[in-house]
């Protein structure tokens, strides 16, 4: 089946998304929220996922969502759901520090068929269709082929609401700074995803994320050619908030690390 209609109502909601977050940032006037410790919610976020919402809802009228801020839910519903992050990087958005992105993915009976990420700050637009490639704007990109994790530069995110890990996680940062050829940590899963996706990222992992920080970024990284993975070496990701992406070469590392802390 073509989802070419599906990416362009996802392109044109994430454009108008997008302007909405831009005035927020410009005019510095929201409000902050907490919904936990770290963990925030703005204006700009609950208005961006309205607009997404809006537009999909308004060309898809019986597929389900969801979404961050408004629709949260803890397992996949079957048939067609859009699943949705407005902002992705809020505490970067908050400071106005990029990265922050907007995330949508359209799955169908718990397989992902388009995936877009768009980077508001500065406008790269990250995209694939399932068996179709993935793309930056409209040119083609593939993981990274560095296969040796000496020579690999690997993305993360550090724990910033849940801290019950926190000393696995600086352990296992500890032998990868020493094993690797650096870390870094952006913010914003979603991009983490396409920087692997773009060859920019090595490999990734991460503790604590949601269906709507890897819904669409996973689907990318798949097209760029690479995989997707649990702490385990399986495929339960998506709500199980273990995961690791990249070549099948510095997964298999990442993970085998991985075991040394968190078994």
């Amino acid at each position: 089946m073509n989802y070419r209609k599906e990416l362009e109502i996802a392109k044109k909601a994430a454009k108008h998304a997008t302007a909405i977050i831009q005035q927020f940032q410009n005019s510095k006037s929201f409000d902050i929220k907490l919904k936990g410790k770290n963990d925030l919610v703005t204006d700009a976020d609950l208005a961006s996922e309205r607009e997404i919402l809006r537009i999909i809802g308004s060309e898809f009228p019986e597929d389900d969502f969801l979404a961050e801020e408004t629709r949260d839910k803890q397992q996949l519903p079957e048939g067609r759901v859009w699943i949705i992050d407005p902002i992705d990087g809020t505490t970067n958005f908050t400071h106005g520090f990029p990265i922050y992105c907007i995330s949508i993915a359209l799955w169908i009976d718990g397989v992902p068929k388009v995936g877009l990420v768009k980077e508001a700050a500065n406008g790269e637009l990250f995209w694939a269709v399932e068996g179709e490639g993935a793309y930056l704007n409209e040119q083609a990109i593939q993981i990274s082929s560095v296969t040796d994790p000496a020579k690999a530069l690997i993305g993360t995110g550090f724990p910033y609401t849940a801290f019950e890990y926190v000393d696995e996680y600086l352990n296992l940062l500890k032998s990868l700074m020493k094993n690797t050829h650096g870390i870094r940590r952006p913010g914003a899963a979603s991009y983490d995803f396409c920087c692997v996706a773009a060859g920019r990222f090595d490999g990734f992992f991460e503790y604590g994320l949601s269906a709507w920080d890897v819904a669409a970024g996973a689907l990318i990284i798949k097209e760029a050619g690479g995989i997707v993975k649990d702490w385990k070496g399986g495929n339960d990701w998506l709500f199980e908030k273990q995961i690791t992406a990249g070549n099948k070469a510095i997964v298999n590392f990442l993970n085998k690390e991985i075991e040394k802390y968190f078994g």
